[in-house]
């Protein structure tokens, strides 16, 4: 296990250490477990923005994708039935596809 300083302003080490207290653990443990837990956060959102991103290339390159109201009527059913198979892909016509990609640029992922 390795070891960092950190230089806290008292008032935030003073929060900590009740906030320690009243969890029945160390202030080190508090620590140890809010940095563990804010890195799996930050881990989790920046898995979820590379996938959002994947995600708008792929549309970009092919145009698939589900629309709104088919994702709506979707999600509902889903409440009767579990096994409901998900909407047909739609295709966004290539103009449109076009427009789309220049309107985005050099903005485009």
């Amino acid at each position: 296990m390795s070891t960092t300083t950190v230089r806290l302003p008292e008032e935030l080490k003073a929060r900590l250490d009740r906030l320690a207290a009243a969890d029945g653990k160390s202030t080190h443990a508090f620590m140890v477990d809010a940095l563990a837990r804010a890195a799996e956060q930050r881990e989790t959102r920046l898995a979820f923005d590379a996938e959002v991103q994947q995600r708008l290339r792929d549309f970009l390159r092919t145009g698939l994708h589900y629309s709104s109201e088919d994702m709506r009527a979707y999600a509902k059913a889903l409440v009767r039935d579990p096994s409901t198979p998900p909407p047909k892909l739609r295709q966004l016509p290539q103009a449109q596809l076009r427009t789309l990609r220049k309107g985005l640029g050099k903005g485009a992922p």
